[in-house]
């Protein structure tokens, strides 16, 4: 586990990785300005594809320092309401459990579900509907209900669409020479 992080912080010593992450963060700023609207703290987004993509090729360290950024500076070209730690905190998180899921990781169907799961348990409700009840004048379990409902409903469009996305890009990355060949393609179940 700690060649893992420390594998992930040389990357941040890497021009070419720099590089790699500059393109996402650029995408995923772009793309944190389009989102369908639920309600005034729920949002339904396509950056989870490039949050977990990025977090294949440059693991978890640097996937943090990436969602601490994207976030920062999509919240100053988009904002939405006051800035608020929180949400930076949860998407340095994000970056976390997709690096520590996929990075020098076999990927499996299983692994993105299971990914993706944690994500919108822990990331997405527990500690969303905390930052939301804390920033606006509804309780904690108001938020909760809510983001759990939409949560549980995207979770397997969002797993669909991963592993349409991971089966098109992972051959690509392992081409580039961004990623090791670990995986095969169509992603197996387990």
């Amino acid at each position: 586990m700690k060649e893992l992080f420390l594998s992930s912080a040389e990357k941040l010593k890497s021009v070419r990785y720099i590089a790699v992450m500059a393109i996402f963060i650029a995408l995923k700023t772009v793309l944190s300005g389009i989102f369908i609207p639920v309600s005034e703290n729920l949002r339904i987004s396509i950056t989870f594809l490039l949050s977990s993509s990025e977090a294949i090729i440059i693991g978890p360290i640097a996937a943090m320092v990436s969602g601490a950024i994207t976030d920062i500076t999509g919240f100053m070209l988009h904002p939405t309401g006051p800035f608020f730690i929180g949400y930076t905190i949860s998407a340095m998180l994000g970056g976390l459990v997709y690096g520590l899921f996929f990075y020098r990781q076999r990927i499996t169907i299983l692994k993105i579900s299971l990914a993706k799961l944690v994500v919108n348990a822990f990331v997405n409700v527990l500690l969303g509907s905390l930052w939301s009840a804390a920033m606006f004048s509804k309780g904690y379990l108001f938020y909760a209900a809510r983001s759990v409902v939409k949560n549980a409903l995207m979770l397997p469009i969002e797993v669909f669409l991963m592993v349409l996305l991971f089966n098109f890009l992972i051959p690509l990355m392992e081409n580039r020479r961004l990623v090791e060949r670990k995986n095969t393609v169509p992603l197996p179940l387990f």
